[in-house]
């Protein structure tokens, strides 16, 4: 009898610890009773019947991506180009998931791409390169719509690349080539501007410059020519006053004019103008003549 009751017991055991199941965090599993749906266990310890439940579905609750491959598509002025979508989707109904539809991924695959085809067909050529956040907007709308039913929820939608023929490819690229040249020359063209503009604001200033300093030299030699005349009608003034201090005779005082007279050319003048008075010394005739000279 002993022999019966611990083989029975082992068993008994272990079908017991084969239906204990602890579900993960971001984790649900479905649970069916006799084929029919029982219940959706959360997180934690939970205990199976043997024999009358049953594990239907583990489905995982986190954000899922699905990287669909390139489908053909034509735009409405007839251009067949290849467009990949990625997907950004998770699961908010495990029970709606599990019994909603057959392969859940394969249906969203085909829904992308119909759904793709139909808004690709309304736009032109140039809108579709230029719309993506467009067309993104509408595929997740569309198809975020169209899971509701299957316990899914479309978080974001992006295109991943979108090819148009080789001929178009080309045709772009020699379009972008000829635009890049246009900035090209317009930027050459306006630097080119900018130097003249400053070389020639350059040359204005320094002529400016130059005949400020041309103007300020001039002022300074006539102030120094003016002060030397001055100075020198000074030192006359001052060598009369002390020769008539020292009560000189009239004779002296004219040849101290004469001297004066001389000393104001200062070897520059081919003719000096003498007063009549002072001709009249017939001593003063040789140092007349040095003066000529000079």
């Amino acid at each position: 009898m002993e022999f019966i009751i611990i083989p029975l017991f082992a068993i008994i055991v272990v079908i017991l610890a084969k239906n204990i199941r602890v579900v993960q965090q971001a984790r649900a599993v479905v649970i069916e009773r006799l084929g029919a749906y029982q219940t959706t266990w959360g997180v934690g310890l939970h205990f199976k019947i043997p024999f009358i439940e049953r594990v239907a579905k583990t489905v995982s609750l986190k954000e899922q991506v699905v990287d669909f491959p390139p489908q053909p598509v034509i735009t409405k002025d007839n251009v067949t180009m290849q467009i990949d979508t990625v997907i950004y989707f998770q699961i908010t109904d495990p029970k709606l998931y599990t019994y909603g539809v057959e392969h859940p991924l394969t249906a969203i695959e085909n829904l992308s791409a119909t759904t793709l085809r139909n808004i690709i067909g309304e736009l032109e050529l140039d809108q579709t390169l230029t719309s993506r956040d467009i067309i993104n907007t509408k595929m997740r709308g569309i198809l975020d719509e169209a899971t509701d039913p299957w316990g899914i929820k479309i978080n974001r939608v992006e295109l991943k690349n979108i090819l148009p023929p080789k001929e178009i490819q080309n045709a772009m690229e020699k379009q972008m080539k000829a635009e890049r040249e246009r900035r090209e020359a317009i930027l050459k063209a306006e630097g080119e501007k900018k130097s003249a503009i400053l070389l020639a604001e350059g040359e204005k200033e320094s002529a400016v410059l130059r005949a400020d300093a041309e103007k300020q030299a001039q002022i300074l030699k006539a102030e120094g020519e003016a002060e030397a005349i001055i100075k020198v009608q000074q030192a006359t003034a001052e060598g009369i006053r002390l020769i008539r201090e020292a009560n000189a005779s009239e004779e002296v005082i004219k040849i101290k004019a004469l001297e004066a007279f001389a000393a104001a050319a200062d070897g520059k003048a081919t003719k000096i103008i003498i007063p009549s008075e002072i001709q009249s010394l017939a001593g003063l005739a040789t140092s007349f003549k040095e003066v000529i000279s000079e």
